[in-house]
């Protein structure tokens, strides 16, 4: 079951860097655009490898813990959109 989901994430991590090549060039982003941006991206890699690692923990409380920053990273990636 991670593994269809974990596809289907990078996936849509392809469609979204592919987005803006499709849309052409439609202007130059500002310094703090581009921050936002990677800033998104960065998030998204480390819910990532949360994700990845919740899969394979064991024991309860590591497992706990992976979720809280699931959460957070969440939290933290919608505040940004």
């Amino acid at each position: 079951m991670a593994r269809g989901w974990e596809s289907k994430d990078v996936e849509a991590q392809v469609a979204e860097t592919e987005e803006p090549k499709q849309k052409g060039g439609g202007g130059q982003k500002t310094p703090e655009q581009l921050m936002r941006e990677q800033s998104r991206k960065d998030l998204q890699l480390s819910r990532t490898r949360i994700a990845n690692d919740l899969a394979s923990a064991t024991h309860p409380n590591h497992r706990k813990s992976l979720e809280a920053a699931l959460a957070h990273l969440d939290k933290k990636i919608a505040d940004l959109n």
